[in-house]
Protein backbone atom coordinates (compact mmCIF):
# COMPACT_ATOMS: atom_id res chain seq x y z
CA UNK A 1 0.00 0.00 0.00
CA UNK A 2 1.13 3.52 -0.71
CA UNK A 3 2.55 5.21 2.36
CA UNK A 4 0.66 8.45 1.66
CA UNK A 5 -2.64 6.53 1.35
CA UNK A 6 -2.32 5.27 4.93
CA UNK A 7 -2.96 8.79 6.25
CA UNK A 8 -6.69 9.59 6.10
CA UNK A 9 -7.84 12.98 4.79
CA UNK A 10 -9.39 15.11 7.55
CA UNK A 11 -12.60 16.80 6.41
CA UNK A 12 -13.00 20.31 7.85
CA UNK A 13 -16.25 21.81 9.12
CA UNK A 14 -18.52 23.00 6.34
CA UNK A 15 -17.07 20.53 3.82
CA UNK A 16 -19.16 17.59 2.60
CA UNK A 17 -17.58 14.56 0.88
CA UNK A 18 -19.79 12.10 -1.01
CA UNK A 19 -18.58 8.91 -2.68
CA UNK A 20 -20.64 7.48 -5.56
CA UNK A 21 -19.89 4.43 -7.70
CA UNK A 22 -17.49 6.19 -10.06
CA UNK A 23 -17.18 9.72 -8.65
CA UNK A 24 -16.10 11.60 -5.53
CA UNK A 25 -17.84 14.95 -4.90
CA UNK A 26 -16.51 17.53 -2.44
CA UNK A 27 -18.73 20.50 -1.53
CA UNK A 28 -17.60 23.46 0.52
CA UNK A 29 -17.98 27.21 0.98
CA UNK A 30 -15.84 27.98 -2.10
CA UNK A 31 -17.58 25.62 -4.51
CA UNK A 32 -17.99 22.01 -5.60
CA UNK A 33 -15.33 19.78 -7.11
CA UNK A 34 -15.73 16.33 -8.69
CA UNK A 35 -13.13 13.64 -9.37
CA UNK A 36 -13.60 10.28 -11.06
CA UNK A 37 -12.85 7.37 -8.73
CA UNK A 38 -10.41 4.64 -9.66
CA UNK A 39 -12.08 1.21 -9.72
CA UNK A 40 -9.21 -0.46 -7.87
CA UNK A 41 -9.40 1.85 -4.81
CA UNK A 42 -11.93 1.56 -1.99
CA UNK A 43 -12.95 4.94 -0.52
CA UNK A 44 -14.79 5.27 2.80
CA UNK A 45 -16.05 8.35 4.62
CA UNK A 46 -16.47 8.06 8.39
CA UNK A 47 -16.11 10.36 11.44
CA UNK A 48 -14.92 13.36 9.44
CA UNK A 49 -12.17 11.38 7.68
CA UNK A 50 -11.82 9.93 4.20
CA UNK A 51 -9.83 6.68 3.98
CA UNK A 52 -8.30 5.06 0.90
CA UNK A 53 -7.43 1.37 0.59
CA UNK A 54 -6.20 -0.52 -2.47
CA UNK A 55 -8.88 -3.02 -3.59
CA UNK A 56 -6.25 -5.63 -4.43
CA UNK A 57 -2.49 -6.05 -4.00
CA UNK A 58 -1.53 -5.06 -7.54
CA UNK A 59 1.11 -2.39 -8.03
CA UNK A 60 -1.35 -0.16 -9.91
CA UNK A 61 -3.97 -0.36 -7.13
CA UNK A 62 -1.42 0.58 -4.48
CA UNK A 63 -0.19 3.52 -6.56
CA UNK A 64 -3.71 4.74 -7.33
CA UNK A 65 -4.70 4.68 -3.65
CA UNK A 66 -1.99 7.28 -2.91
CA UNK A 67 -2.93 9.30 -5.99
CA UNK A 68 -6.62 9.36 -5.06
CA UNK A 69 -5.74 10.41 -1.51
CA UNK A 70 -3.60 13.30 -2.76
CA UNK A 71 -6.30 14.46 -5.20
CA UNK A 72 -9.06 14.39 -2.57
CA UNK A 73 -6.83 16.18 -0.03
CA UNK A 74 -6.31 18.93 -2.62
CA UNK A 75 -10.04 19.10 -3.29
CA UNK A 76 -10.86 19.44 0.43
CA UNK A 77 -8.27 22.21 0.83
CA UNK A 78 -9.54 23.94 -2.32
CA UNK A 79 -13.20 24.11 -1.36
CA UNK A 80 -12.40 25.25 2.19
CA UNK A 81 -9.43 27.65 1.80
CA UNK A 82 -8.72 27.83 -1.93
CA UNK A 83 -5.48 28.05 -3.87
CA UNK A 84 -3.62 31.04 -5.22
CA UNK A 85 -0.63 31.61 -7.48
CA UNK A 86 1.25 34.92 -7.61
CA UNK A 87 3.01 36.23 -10.69
CA UNK A 88 5.31 39.24 -11.08
CA UNK A 89 5.98 41.27 -14.23
CA UNK A 90 9.61 42.34 -14.56
CA UNK A 91 10.48 44.80 -17.33
CA UNK A 92 10.03 48.42 -18.32
CA UNK A 93 6.46 49.06 -19.47
CA UNK A 94 5.16 45.59 -18.55
CA UNK A 95 1.69 45.96 -17.02
CA UNK A 96 -1.31 43.85 -16.09
CA UNK A 97 -4.92 44.84 -15.50
CA UNK A 98 -7.81 42.58 -14.45
CA UNK A 99 -11.22 43.37 -15.92
CA UNK A 100 -13.89 40.88 -14.87
CA UNK A 101 -12.98 37.50 -16.34
CA UNK A 102 -10.24 38.97 -18.56
CA UNK A 103 -6.61 39.73 -17.85
CA UNK A 104 -5.10 42.44 -20.07
CA UNK A 105 -1.32 42.27 -20.37
CA UNK A 106 1.13 44.73 -21.92
CA UNK A 107 4.31 42.72 -22.43
CA UNK A 108 6.28 44.72 -24.97
CA UNK A 109 4.53 43.27 -28.01
CA UNK A 110 2.96 45.45 -30.71
CA UNK A 111 -0.45 44.33 -29.46
CA UNK A 112 -2.03 43.84 -26.02
CA UNK A 113 -2.44 40.26 -24.80
CA UNK A 114 -5.89 39.36 -23.44
CA UNK A 115 -6.22 36.14 -21.43
CA UNK A 116 -9.73 34.82 -20.64
CA UNK A 117 -10.11 33.18 -17.23
CA UNK A 118 -11.88 29.80 -17.16
CA UNK A 119 -14.87 29.17 -14.91
CA UNK A 120 -13.89 28.86 -11.26
CA UNK A 121 -10.69 30.90 -11.56
CA UNK A 122 -10.48 34.57 -10.56
CA UNK A 123 -7.73 37.08 -11.20
CA UNK A 124 -6.67 40.19 -9.28
CA UNK A 125 -4.00 42.81 -9.89
CA UNK A 126 -3.07 44.55 -6.60
CA UNK A 127 -0.43 46.57 -8.52
CA UNK A 128 0.29 46.92 -12.23
CA UNK A 129 3.19 44.49 -12.01
CA UNK A 130 1.59 41.88 -9.77
CA UNK A 131 -1.00 39.22 -10.67
CA UNK A 132 -2.84 36.98 -8.18
CA UNK A 133 -4.71 33.99 -9.62
CA UNK A 134 -7.19 32.34 -7.22
CA UNK A 135 -9.53 29.38 -7.36
CA UNK A 136 -10.68 26.20 -5.66
CA UNK A 137 -9.24 23.77 -8.25
CA UNK A 138 -5.47 23.42 -7.80
CA UNK A 139 -4.92 22.11 -11.33
CA UNK A 140 -6.85 24.95 -13.01
CA UNK A 141 -5.07 27.65 -10.96
CA UNK A 142 -1.67 26.21 -11.82
CA UNK A 143 -2.58 25.79 -15.49
CA UNK A 144 -3.80 29.39 -15.84
CA UNK A 145 -0.66 30.68 -14.11
CA UNK A 146 1.52 28.62 -16.48
CA UNK A 147 -0.39 29.94 -19.52
CA UNK A 148 0.02 33.57 -18.40
CA UNK A 149 3.72 32.97 -17.70
CA UNK A 150 4.02 31.35 -21.14
CA UNK A 151 3.23 34.61 -22.94
CA UNK A 152 6.63 36.03 -21.95
CA UNK A 153 8.77 33.71 -19.79
CA UNK A 154 11.79 35.30 -18.06
CA UNK A 155 14.69 35.63 -20.47
CA UNK A 156 18.18 34.63 -19.25
CA UNK A 157 20.14 37.87 -19.92
CA UNK A 158 18.13 40.59 -18.19
CA UNK A 159 15.46 38.51 -16.44
CA UNK A 160 12.61 40.40 -18.10
CA UNK A 161 9.25 38.66 -18.43
CA UNK A 162 6.47 37.08 -16.38
CA UNK A 163 7.70 34.98 -13.45
CA UNK A 164 6.28 33.31 -10.37
CA UNK A 165 6.85 35.23 -7.14
CA UNK A 166 9.87 33.65 -5.50
CA UNK A 167 11.10 32.04 -8.73
CA UNK A 168 14.88 32.18 -9.10
CA UNK A 169 15.89 33.21 -12.61
CA UNK A 170 19.52 32.42 -13.41
CA UNK A 171 21.06 35.34 -15.28
CA UNK A 172 23.70 34.49 -17.89
CA UNK A 173 26.80 36.53 -18.37
CA UNK A 174 26.88 38.52 -21.61
CA UNK A 175 29.39 37.80 -24.35
CA UNK A 176 32.79 39.48 -23.84
CA UNK A 177 35.03 40.77 -26.61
Amino acid sequence: MSRIARIPVTVEKGVDVQVAAHEITVKGPLGTLKQSKADNVNVTVADGEVSFVAANESREARAMSGTMRALVAGMVHGVSKGFERRLALVGVGYRAQAQGDKLNLSLGFSHPVVHLMPAGVKCETPTQTEIVIKGSDKQKVGQVAAEVRGYKPPEPYKGKGVRYVGEAVIIKETKKK
